[in-house]
């Protein structure tokens, strides 16, 4: 993984992942999204590790995808998305999918995701912010779902993501529009969890991923699995995945300490995350 374009730090039980390109406002270039997956799979396979939170360095959170990489001699190179000619729009296209790859398991991550956004999270940086399960936003954070500004369709999941947040019409209007949403709105939206002054955002973030450090993780991580599910599933197929993974936990070693716990009175390991104070 390349120290330069991402930051992998294990802080508590967290693990503070930081897209590191301050200097484009965090953008996802071909190195970035290289170094994306193995920073998700190793979060994955640490059992230390029971909630992440993904930011951005330098006042940003991320601005979306490259749309020029660098040519020689410093001057503008080719569209990253593909441009003109049949050949570039193939590499578009693979492009796309190459990035849904690794976002797919950032969504399927059977852990908490917390996305810090300060500044932009724009376009395919919207798209980002919204696969975390929770958003914490500063103050001075901005969305734009700024496709249609560049000729393009909103990617990345977020015509998937977007109308199950907030309604199928107002994201057309978002979409539609390619307007900027400030911090309060996205929280009035459901979009963000917690507003909060730039400088207290990797605190606040930290403290609600913190907020899992006692809890089951493989739990959470399987009712996680089911609700993503949950629009895509009629009752009957979320029936069959309850029913599997409960059998499944039944059995389990933490479920039967638990259940001693309760027999006997005493307080339980996991008592439930209290309400975030830092909403507004």
């Amino acid at each position: 993984m390349s120290a330069e374009v991402l930051i992998v730090e294990k802080v508590g039980k967290t693990a503070l992942i930081t897209l590191n390109r301050p200097r484009c406002k965090n953008a996802l270039d071909a190195a970035l999204m290289q170094a994306l997956p193995g920073a998700i799979r190793a979060v994955r396979q640490d059992a230390s590790i029971a909630s992440v939170v993904l930011t951005g360095a330098g006042g940003a959170f991320c601005s979306g995808v490259q749309l020029a990489a660098p040519g020689e001699d410093g001057e503008e190179g080719a569209d990253v998305y593909g441009g003109n000619g049949a050949e570039q729009s193939f590499a578009g296209r693979e492009l796309v999918l190459d990035a849904h790859r690794w976002l797919g398991e950032l969504v399927d991550l059977e852990k908490p995701v917390v996305a810090a956004v300060d500044g932009f999270a724009f376009g395919a940086g919207f798209s980002l912010a919204l696969a975390a399960d929770f958003v914490i936003a500063s103050d001075r954070a901005r969305f734009a779902a700024g496709f249609a500004r560049i000729g393009l369709v909103p990617d990345l999941s977020l015509l998937h993501v977007l109308p199950r947040l907030v309604g199928l019409a107002r994201a057309k209007e978002i979409a539609f529009s390619a307007r900027d949403i400030g911090a309060e709105e996205a929280l009035q939206m459901g979009l963000v969890q917690a507003v909060v002054p730039p400088e207290q955002l990797a605190v606040a973030a930290l403290a609600f991923a913190r907020r899992f450090d006692d809890a089951p993780t493989a739990v959470l991580g399987m009712t996680k699995s089911i609700l993503n599910r949950a629009f895509e599933s009629d009752r009957h197929a979320l029936a069959q995945l309850e029913a599997a993974l409960q059998g499944l936990l039944a059995g389990s070693r933490y479920h039967a300490q638990a259940v001693q716990r309760f027999v006997a009175r005493e307080a339980p390991a996991y008592g439930g995350a209290p309400r975030f104070a830092a909403a507004r």
